[in-house]
């Protein structure tokens, strides 16, 4: 086999590869047997066909065509072994001559993975801030517990909206005074300053007391998901139904025992500042982390194809549709929600992907420069470790990933992790 290679523009190439005659007119036979055993020829049973039949009654020119699919695809990936070359693209194919007796000879146009000129990545000084875990921050976490202990009761009888109060309000809105779909709401819960309506909705409540109306203007923001409403002035009819607000219990011993495991509030401080203190270390060591890697890749040089940067995105947002379906929610729901579309979802995307696929591109580099391999014990751990997240034997993922032809993109993974961990042991 023969294989010419020419640069092309925006980092594609092309293999012009030739086939000797003699590999085509076995794949060509193969064809023949097998297309003879997938259909039904009159006078014989499948599979039972000559060949001379099977090319009279499927012509010679598909069974060509077969013969090319089967042929051309080995052809191509012994042409990348031979020119030690990896695409990230699929080829686009382009035959020149098929014709039984001669060569066969086609092109084969992809983009390339582009070489990444390495910059420092060993011995890198990496500095993090580490929480401050004191007095203030364990009493953060204590008055969090008290919230969560709080009891809810209503407010005395005369009593007007407060700031942090808790209310049932009817509500009706209108527009130009028409009322708008959605814009109803009947004994709907709401805190005061929790800012989940429209800006200056809540606030206009305060003062208000229970039983009594209350119409509230407001302005729609300008980037509201609904685009009926966008910058829109409108009035809500409010009447507030009733008033609670959070009674929180004392901070003491009976607390502690109520909240907690602990029999005094000593005992409870101590073990809410020994997990703070253990969450700040995981906190700077994933910080110290990411960093790490983010400075070996800035510190790298690569000039990556636009393609692998959509190909990311595309990734991206299936992760996302796949997360939003399992939470009972579409796609394009979320989007209109959130007042966007998908080539603004892309654009949002876009350099979160370059940056990903940059890092993924350096961390190759470094296990190819630093002889960084995947062993079948690191893919045996990965595979237990899926099997314990997903509540499923080793065996059975295995036979899914195998299935679905997964199985070079979890070497591909385990290595980049691999090699992010000698990037970060190395840490100075």
């Amino acid at each position: 086999m023969e294989v010419n290679v020419k640069a092309l523009e925006n980092q594609q190439v092309e293999f012009e590869i030739t086939v000797p005659a003699t590999e085509l007119d076995k794949a060509y036979n193969a064809s023949c047997k097998n297309i003879a055993s997938r259909i039904n020829i009159p006078g014989f049973r499948k599979g039972k066909a000559p060949k001379v039949i099977v090319e009279r009654h499927v012509g010679k020119e598909n069974i060509l065509n077969d013969a090319f699919e089967q042929l051309a695809p080995k052809a191509i990936t012994e042409a990348l072994e031979k020119e030690q070359m990896d695409i990230v693209t699929r080829p686009q194919v382009d035959v020149v001559t098929l014709e039984l007796g001669k060569d066969v000879v086609f092109k084969a146009v992809s983009t390339k993975k582009p070489e990444v000129e390495l910059g420092e990545y060993k011995g890198l000084k990496v500095e993090v801030e580490k929480d401050v875990v004191d007095d203030d921050a364990v009493q953060q976490q204590l008055v969090r517990m008290l919230d969560r202990q709080a009891d809810m009761v209503e407010a005395e009888e005369g009593s007007a909206v407060e700031k942090d109060d808790f209310v049932t309000l009817d509500f009706k809105g209108f527009v130009d005074g028409e009322a708008f779909a959605g814009g109803e709401g009947k004994d709907y819960p709401l805190q005061i300053g929790s800012n989940a309506f429209i800006p200056g909705f809540e606030d206009q409540l305060i003062g208000v007391k229970a039983g009594e109306e209350k119409e509230v203007s407001v302005n729609f923001p300008e980037d509201y998901h609904s685009e009926e409403l966008k910058g829109k002035p409108a009035v809500f009819k409010c009447t507030v139904k009733s008033i609670k607000r959070k009674v929180l219990p004392e901070l003491n011993d009976d607390f502690a025992k109520k909240a907690s495991t602990f029999q005094t509030l000593d005992e409870l401080k101590a073990d809410l500042k020994s997990n703070l203190e253990k969450s700040a270390e995981t906190k700077a060591a994933s910080e110290k982390r990411e960093k790490a890697i983010s400075m070996a890749a800035d510190n790298a040089k690569v000039d990556i194809p636009e393609i692998m940067v959509e190909n990311r995105v595309n990734a991206m947002i299936q992760e996302l549709a796949l997360r939003l379906d399992q939470q009972g929610l579409k796609l394009e729901q979320y989007m209109a929600y959130a007042g966007t579309d998908i080539s603004k979802l892309r654009e949002n995307y876009k350099e979160a992907a370059a940056t990903n696929v940059k890092v993924d591109l350096v961390l190759e580099a470094i296990a190819k420069a630093e002889g960084i391999k995947v062993e079948a014990a690191d893919l045996d751990a990965e595979v237990d470790s899926m099997a314990k997240a997903y509540g499923a034997t080793a065996t059975q993922v295995k036979k899914i990933i195998a299935e679905q032809g997964r199985l070079g993109d979890l070497a591909a993974s385990v290595l980049r992790r691999k090699t992010a961990n000698f990037v970060i042991d190395s840490i100075a």
